[in-house]
């Protein structure tokens, strides 16, 4: 009788003896799990909330199961290549691992995958170094929107401030941020006591695959790309 694929020894690197254990541990998981469910998904990720994907995952642990880490041990798990998968056109799944992504195997319909990824988003305050979505400059004159206790923690985020009778006030016009450009840690500061959130937590569906059928939902990620990767 042949061996099965997915019983193969897997090397995954030189590491020390429990981060290699680690790494078997979610390999075998990631193959049990593609005994039980009907479908795997890759997905990318913009702007992750661990919280908010949590909870996400959570309202889908009845029919789903996520795996996000290293694309590198998901890989090894489903296989690299048609001679090490271990299950036909999985390694087409492998190649398109790239980048902030992870997988979701499911016995969801097809349709309700592709909505409730599609639907789901939230909005979160922008982190140190993402790009702003849009300019915020403050023009001179009282800010009502700051208390007086505030006035310090302002100057020290290089607004240019003042109390004037017992009033937040901006003695010149300043840019909190410019769209399109990085936001500082200041900027970030800023940002959140004035309650703008720039940021946006996304998931996007980047393939199906099953044991029918295989399709590819972003454009740009078939053919020569995929077998460049």
């Amino acid at each position: 009788m042949p061996k099965s694929k997915r019983d193969r020894a897997v090397t995954l690197s030189k590491t020390k003896k429990k981060g290699r254990e680690h790494k078997e541990t979610i390999v075998q998981s990631i193959r049990d799990a593609v005994e039980e469910y009907n479908s795997i998904y890759v997905f990318s990720f913009e702007n992750m909330r661990n919280l908010k994907f949590k909870q996400f995952r959570e309202q889908l642990k009845s029919s789903s199961r996520f795996f996000l880490g290293s694309n590198k041990v998901m890989q090894v798990a489903i296989g690299r290549s048609d001679s090490d998968e271990i299950r036909p056109g999985l390694h087409k799944v492998s190649k398109l691992l790239r980048g902030d992504c992870g997988l979701c195997l499911t016995n969801m319909t097809i349709e309700e995958a592709q909505r409730i990824f599609g639907e789901y988003e939230d909005h979160d305050f922008a982190r140190t170094g993402s790009i702003a979505s849009e300019t915020v400059e403050l023009k001179e004159g009282p800010l009502d929107q700051f208390t007086h206790e505030m006035e310090p923690f302002l100057r020290k985020q290089g607004m240019p401030v003042r109390l004037n009778k017992g009033v937040v006030e901006l003695v010149g016009d300043f840019v909190v941020c410019e769209e399109g450009k990085p936001i500082s840690p200041e900027s970030s500061r800023i940002l959140r006591l004035m309650g703008i959130k720039m940021a946006t937590f996304k998931l996007s569906l980047i393939c199906r695959w099953s044991p029918e059928d295989y399709e590819v939902y972003q454009e740009g990620l078939q053919g020569s790309d995929i077998e460049s990767s």
